[in-house]
């Protein structure tokens, strides 16, 4: 049984298809080999324990192998999304005072130097300056012991593996602190509920950087299945992968099943589709049912989940007809409730906070006691374990299925009511009138905030809101609607609600 996030790739038969990106595909023999030589090189440079590396690469084959291979040397890996600018990687750097960078040439470029910072390993062209390797010298030919097996350092699996970096409320982002337990954990829990085989096709899409995305690596290689790594670009591009590899798995964020969904999907791209999943935010009812339509023999899985503790909940598939706004029950091996500010638990309907308990619950956040504190706190009151306290609002049925309501930080506080703006969406894509929609609320000296609805053009704004006055009450009515040529996306692909309330305050 792997103890270590460096011992999934050995779960995969030597021969077997490991991963793709463009016309090369690596076994999972070859895979290990390519990890091994690349921890080597690592301990060369003189990695120690627990020393952070950020691999700051778009997906490619390099990017997966640098992964798995900072854990074999035992090192902690950072992934940073690739999307980032330079003062975003750079607060990453200082933050989690990292000893190693892995990047490419041109991103190199952009970046200040960092004191902590005793290596730069570069794919690719490398630049003729000191503390610069190139990543053919990181990997040379020779394995780091005869047969290839690892070299055990000491680490086990409830020291830190990974740190996950993602948009906070205030000030840069905000490090979670994985363990290896952790991440094992969760792999075990969703490749269970997705029943993931050797015979899986997972095409990744999200962000590596993306807890969703990177639980796509670990749960396939537990599994010994072959994943398929794509920048996303076009639509069309999802769609032609999908056919070329006979993909049975794919997960998305609503905004890309959005564009997805409006494509044509011939059938020799969706024969062998087994289930598409959805993360990161509700799914709007048009959309699945739309989904469902060009997937007839896919099942649909609707999760729920936060960086925190890695997944969270997820809708079997058999519920979807009876309770499509539901986000299901916990995830094996996991406790999702729902409770009040004293911690006891609500009752049916009665909205409460979401809490996390179990394995898949993170260490808290890098450098920040404060934070952690607000966040991982007992469960129950006064237990000696650590749960997650998320700040997102749900309820709960009669049958145990929890219902999202809204983040704590996104809710709309509008005429006394508390909005959720998933709701003010949901109408919006219901009306057919608009391709995509974020609500949100903006100060309001009479009514604390009003609604603001943000849709991408072109949009007949006035038989908008005259569609939505037939189904909302008149203080969840948008006070505007911005038409913008795009809506902002934050790094991990969802919208971006803090730029948006910038741009149309």
């Amino acid at each position: 049984m792997p103890t270590r996030l460096d011992d999934l790739p050995r779960c995969g038969a030597d021969d077997r298809p490991a991963l793709t990106f463009k016309d090369e595909t690596l076994t999972y023999g070859e895979l290990n080999r390519r990890v091994a030589r690349a921890a080597a090189g690592l301990r060369r440079l003189g990695l120690r324990r627990g020393e952070r590396v950020v691999v700051y690469v778009e997906k490619r084959l390099e990017a997966v192998v640098a992964l798995f291979a900072v854990s074999a040397a035992g090192g902690v890996v950072v992934p940073v999304n690739p999307v980032f600018k330079a003062r975003q990687v750079e607060h990453v750097l200082a933050d989690c005072a990292a000893a190693v960078v892995i990047t490419t040439a041109e991103r190199h470029r952009t970046l200040s130097a960092t004191p902590t910072v005793r290596h730069v390993v570069l794919i690719g062209e490398v630049d003729d300056e000191p503390g610069v390797t190139g990543w053919a010298d990181l990997c040379p030919t020779d394995l780091c012991s005869a047969d290839g097996s690892p070299v055990r350092d000491g680490v086990i699996d409830v020291d830190v593996a990974a740190i996950f970096y993602t948009s906070g409320s205030t000030g840069g982002p905000k490090g979670v602190v994985l363990s290896h337990r952790n991440l094992l954990a969760g792999a075990a829990s969703v490749a269970e509920y997705l029943e993931h085989t050797a015979d899986d096709v997972v095409l990744a899409v999200l962000p590596l950087s993306f807890d969703a995305g990177f639980s796509q690596l670990t749960t396939s290689f537990l599994a010994g299945a072959h994943v398929v790594l794509v920048n996303y670009l076009l639509p069309r591009e999802v769609v032609r992968l999908c056919a070329r590899h006979g993909v049975t798995a794919l997960t998305c964020v609503p905004p890309l099943w959005l564009q997805l969904a409006g494509v044509a999907w011939p059938e020799e791209a969706t024969r062998r589709l087994r289930y598409f999943a959805n993360t990161g935010g509700r799914m709007p009812g048009p959309t699945l049912t739309r989904l469902r339509g060009l997937f007839p023999l896919a099942r649909p899985f609707l999760m729920y989940g936060l960086t925190e503790a890695f997944r969270s909940t997820y809708l079997d598939p058999a519920e979807v007809d009876r309770r499509p706004d539901s986000i299901g029950r916990a995830i094996p091996n996991a406790e999702v409730l729902v409770v009040r500010p004293d911690g006891t638990p609500c009752d049916p309907g009665e909205h409460g906070e979401i809490v996390h308990r179990g394995a898949l619950v993170a260490l808290g956040y890098w450098n920040d006691p404060e934070r952690t504190a607000e966040r991982y706190r007992p469960y129950p009151p006064g237990a000696s374990e650590l749960a997650v306290w998320s700040g997102d609002v749900a309820y709960r049925d009669d049958e145990g299925f929890l219902y999202f309501v809204g983040r704590t930080d996104d809710m709309i506080k509008t005429s006394g009511y508390r909005v959720s703006p998933a709701e003010i969406e949901e109408a919006a894509y219901a009306t057919g009138l608009v391709g995509e929609a974020v609500a949100f609320g903006v100060p309001d000296d009479a009514l604390g905030q009003h609604v603001v609805l943000a849709v991408n053009g072109p949009c007949d704004v006035e038989t908008l809101l005259k569609a939505l006055a037939v189904d909302l009450p008149k203080y969840m009515l948008p006070r505007r609607v911005e038409v913008l040529p795009e809506l902002p996306r934050s790094g991990n692909g969802k919208f971006d609600r803090t730029e948006l309330r910038r741009r149309c305050t």
